[in-house]
């Protein structure tokens, strides 16, 4: 019996397929695993056709065997199987598959479909064995022959003994090395976590002998082991199934089977397209945020299956970074793969699959918030967050998609409000969105900017998440709204301004130009405010970079020093102006430690730190004296 060798190119593919194509050695079970079913199918479409075939689907079967022993690990069908020339065709020439020209020669019906289709991936079998050994016997052969192999160097093909059509394949697995252990394809646990991962919805049984303990027979303590042949994979896959059919149970015990969390789903949908794009998708909404959600860790991405075998476990292009939190899958038949089957082009299919599952959230999420408010908001709290992120990055590009389920806590209501809900109960007089951002709702409450636009009984909202302002200039407007900060050094609002506050402006002009020079850099101007009421001292901002903002910024490593445009506000009706305005014409380093004071006494307002505390505890003892 002489050797063939494989074509030159072949010889060459064989040995990028080895070392390069697959990212993963485990996924050479997935390949043969889906040749066998493919095998199978071929089998089942011609007993469609052919009235003098039967197919009952009892008598079809993949069962993997391993032997430790021997190192041997055997992978055998009940499929069509092949002959002499078929053998030599496809195991002789890599590439040629034998899936595809089936596919290609016949009319696939009722939703019919081939997995493999590069002929490739039976040589990623070569990636764990030494040897690779194929028996088959073609469906109405009397003979069946054996295809042998030790890799680049070439095949054999000779006659063998077989009872029963189909194919057995059997890998000598390689010895052990420092970088891999290829034991693991011998173990038992391993494998059957495999065929869970990549296979668990091939349509056909994938059988094994596993090994179980029970109690010994005539003994209370005592336990033996046993072998029992069980079926591994699931095989029909919960999207594929009708919505009717299923119950809520059923779709949370999927989650949990998946592991996609440890809690309950807060949303699940289910969907099942036929148009342009054939897909099934299961998608869920989490209720609690996973412990890495927002660390470098964190990988999005929702499993993708194509016919059942599962091609990425991770799959980042169906989702959108701002619904990264969402978990599920998809399953396709009209996949552009590529020749490993790990990996997708990115093609028109795939980023119509994205853009319909984006819509669909959305949708959801929008339902949700409409129908039932309170799991909304549990879910809002634990991934508003990433919705602001994502109106805020890129540009505002997506602020469309997501401002309509934001979130903000209203001075007036005492709770949570959407954007739509805020701008219904604006007066016909109001001009712009008012918010105040801060560290926590009871500092806001108590912040000295708010009380003109509180006067005015104009609603705000609060901002606690440092996020929120950064986002919120993204945005610009809503619905024609603009935003405005009640730090904000022009509020908009029509000051009641007589001759007495316009000769108050005039005749302390001396006294705020004395207090701007003390102050020096640390803030751009001193004014008389028009929006203190109660208050004698509050800071506002001038510019696209607020006070808030500044503090968050402040906080990031690498920050480059980026400071708000502060204006010191007073407010010339206040006691502590009086005193402030006797000191200035009677003693100027009191009136320099007034200012001082006021300042600080501003920053503290606003959270800021102090420049100097020891110089601020100084300045107080000086008035205690």
């Amino acid at each position: 019996m002489s050797k063939i060798e494989f074509k030159a190119e072949s010889k060459r593919l064989l040995e990028m397929m080895i070392n390069s194509i697959y990212t993963h050695r485990e996924v050479f079970l997935r390949e043969l695993i889906s040749n066998a079913s493919d095998a199978i199918d071929k089998i089942y479409y011609k007993a469609l056709t052919d009235e003098s075939l039967t197919f009952n689907k009892d008598d079809y079967y993949i069962k993997v065997i391993p032997d430790k022993q021997n190192r041997l690990l055997k992978i055998i069908d009940t499929g069509i199987g092949m002959t002499k020339e078929e053998l030599e065709q496809n195991l002789g020439t890599i590439a040629k598959s034998g899936s595809l020209a089936f596919k290609n020669e016949t009319d696939l019906k009722d939703g019919f479909e081939i997995i493999g289709q590069f002929g490739v991936g039976f040589y990623s079998a070569f990636m764990v064995a030494d040897v690779v050994t194929v028996k088959s016997k073609a469906l109405g052969s009397d003979e069946a022959y054996k295809w042998e192999s030790e890799g680049a160097d070439g095949f054999t093909i000779e006659p063998c003994e077989k009872d029963t059509v189909g194919t057995e394949i059997i890998l000598k697995i390689k010895e052990n090395t420092e970088e891999e252990n290829f034991d693991e394809y011998l173990d038992e646990y391993r494998l059957k976590t495999i065929i869970k991962k990549y296979s668990d919805f091939i349509r056909y049984p994938i059988k094994m002998d596993v090994t179980e303990r029970r109690l010994k027979e005539g003994t209370d303590n005592e336990y033996e082991t046993y072998t029992v042949e069980k079926v591994i994979n699931s095989m029909v896959p919960i999207w594929r199934k009708n919505k009717n059919e299923l119950t809520q149970e059923d779709y949370e015990n999927f989650y949990s089977e998946k592991h996609y969390g440890f809690d309950k789903p807060i949303k699940y949908i289910h969907i099942s397209i036929d148009g342009a794009v054939r897909y099934n998708a299961i998608l869920y909404i989490p209720e609690k945020i996973p412990f890495d959600y927002y660390t470098k860790e964190f990988e999005k991405g929702l499993e993708l299956y194509s016919n059942g075998v599962l091609i990425m476990s991770k799959c980042p292009d169906l989702l959108p970074d701002y619904f990264s939190f969402v978990k599920g899958l998809v399953d396709s038949e009209d996949l552009s793969l590529n020749i490993s089957r790990e990996m997708l082009q990115h093609d028109r299919q795939l980023k119509l699959i994205a853009k319909n599952i984006n819509k669909k959230i959305k949708s959801e999420l929008v339902n949700l918030l409409k129908n039932d408010r309170e799991k909304y908001e549990k879910f809002y709290e634990s991934f508003g967050r990433q919705l602001k992120y994502g109106v805020y990055s890129d540009f505002g590009m997506n602020k469309e998609v997501l401002q309509d389920l934001l979130l903000f806590y209203s001075s007036k209501e005492k709770k949570l409000v959407t954007l739509d809900e805020y701008v219904s109960r604006m007066p016909e007089d109001q001009k712009y969105i008012y918010y105040a951002a801060g560290e926590s709702i009871e500092r806001l409450e108590k912040l000295p900017q708010t009380e003109l636009v509180a006067e005015r009984g104009y609603e705000i909202l609060y901002f606690t998440d440092e996020i929120d302002e950064f986002a919120i200039k993204m945005m610009m407007s809503y619905k024609d709204k603009e935003f405005k900060s009640v730090s904000s050094g022009d509020l908009g609002i029509e000051a009641d301004e007589n001759e007495k506050d316009i000769r108050s402006e005039e005749e302390n002009k001396e006294l705020f130009d004395f207090m701007k020079n003390i102050l020096k850099d640390k803030v751009k101007d001193v004014r008389i405010s028009k929006r203190l009421k109660t208050h004698p001292v509050c800071l506002s901002s001038e510019g696209q970079v607020s006070i808030e903002m500044e503090k968050v910024l402040s906080m990031m490593p690498n920050n480059q020093g980026i400071k708000a445009d502060k204006i010191l506000e007073i407010n010339v009706h206040h006691d502590v102006f009086k005193t402030l305005k006797a000191a200035f014409e009677q003693d100027k380093d009191k009136a320099t430690l007034f200012t001082n004071l006021l300042y600080n006494q501003a920053l503290l307002i606003e959270g800021l730190p102090i420049q100097d505390p020891v110089a601020f505890t100084n300045d107080i003892c000086k008035l205690m004296v």
